[in-house]
């Protein structure tokens, strides 16, 4: 008897101890499954978070505007990629203050009136310099729902080329508005003085209606100048590409321009290498060579020599146009191509000319893929050049006959 339950208790022990185990097991396969989707799920909330953390910052990084975002301590979280461009920023500014980061008290003012006002809209921003810049700066503070600041975000509206567009559009309005009003304050002044009885003065009538001729011309010049630069910077105005010979277009011009020349002795000289070609407007490349030749003559010395001469720059055909003019200053070099700049403002009115003569240069030269540029010393004269673009340089130059 004792056997048997000995037997029995031994086989009921190890049915139990194995269901145990299996049991055990089962846990075991709960455990590592739940392990598993723990681990599965981690890693797609961290794949998630950095996704999202990667689109925030690309977005944060697309934004033309300058980002920044505090602390509740007022120390930098995050600048996006714009703010370190618009102020040259390489080093990591991350914990530092903004007086530590960019020193402008500006800023740092706008920040700490945040926790009164706790937004600040429109407020400005100059940058003093050679590149003096301008921002608009919007702020706002971070609220947590218990109504304390938690940290702030500034947001910097880069305003420098909207503010030079808006001054160089004042600055041409005043010089259009100049530029009409001289000529016709001077007919009207001349027509009136006829009316009130010079017209009874034949020799008097007859110097006046010259002057009022003068001036006309004059509007009419300005006028169909401007028509000129509106036409090319709209693109209105096709080329008619051809293979044009420069030397006989700068023939043209030294012909044109002889006589306005000869008061002062001064020697049009054409250095053009003879049956240099170049694809070209014949039309617009003779304005051009005109005005830059017309400029070199009205500022050249008596006596001197205005030159035209040519040279090849691997797939560019390059003209100069040099003289021994008064030179222009540094500071003057990069503005001379603006409409209606002028170096000397009274030599230049006095000079004549519309004063948008190297504007219109400029823009020609562009619309046939070229730059234009002047080369100068104050008080030893400039060099006007441009460029034209050429597909096979070694084909342009061919023997004259």
């Amino acid at each position: 008897m004792w056997p048997l339950l000995f037997f029995v208790s031994v086989i009921v022990g190890c049915l139990v101890y194995r269901r145990r185990i299996d049991h055990e097991s089962e846990l075991h396969k709960k455990i590592n499954g739940l392990e598993k989707e723990n681990a599965r799920m981690l890693r797609k909330f961290t794949d998630e978070a950095r996704q999202s953390e990667a689109r925030q910052k690309a977005l944060l990084n697309s934004m033309i505007e300058g980002l920044i975002v505090l602390d509740e301590e007022g120390r930098i979280e995050d600048v996006n990629e714009s703010f370190r461009n618009l102020f040259s920023i390489e080093h990591d500014v991350k914990g530092q203050s903004i007086l530590e980061a960019v020193r402008l008290h500006e800023l740092h003012h706008i920040v700490q009136r945040l926790p009164a006002e706790k937004i600040v809209l429109g407020a400005e921003l100059n940058i003093p310099g050679l590149d003096q810049k301008q921002f608009q700066v919007n702020g706002t503070s971070i609220i947590d729902p218990l109504g304390k600041q938690k940290g702030a975000v500034l947001v910097l509206h880069d305003l420098t080329r909207l503010k030079q567009l808006e001054n160089t559009r004042q600055e041409f309005v005043a010089n259009v508005s100049h530029e009409l009003r001289t000529p016709l304050s001077l007919i009207k002044g001349y027509v009136e003085t006829l009316i009130d009885g010079a017209k009874d003065d034949p020799g008097v009538i007859d110097k006046f209606l010259h002057i009022i001729e003068k001036h006309a011309d004059r509007l009419t010049y300005l006028i169909e100048d401007l028509l000129t630069i509106a036409r090319l910077q709209s693109g209105q105005i096709t080329l008619n590409l051809q293979s044009t010979d420069l030397w006989q277009i700068t023939e043209r011009v030294i012909e044109d321009l002889e006589d306005k020349a000869l008061p002062k002795r001064i020697t049009l000289l054409n250095a053009i290498t003879p049956g240099l070609l170049a694809p070209a407007d014949s039309n617009r490349l003779q304005q051009v060579l005109f005005n830059l030749v017309d400029n070199a003559i009205k500022y050249s010395n008596s006596g001197a020599t205005v030159t035209i001469d040519s040279s090849m720059h691997d797939e560019n055909c390059q003209i100069a146009v040099r003289d021994n003019g008064p030179g222009i200053p540094a500071d003057s070099v990069e503005r001379v191509f603006e409409r209606f700049y002028r170096v000397d403002k009274a030599r230049s009115r006095e000079q004549g000319g519309t004063g948008l003569g190297l504007a219109i240069v400029k823009h020609i030269v562009k619309s046939h893929g070229g730059e234009a540029w002047v080369e100068s010393e104050y008080g030893k004269g400039s060099n006007f050049c441009f460029t034209l673009p050429v597909k096979n340089p070694k084909t342009l130059l061919v023997t004259p006959p």
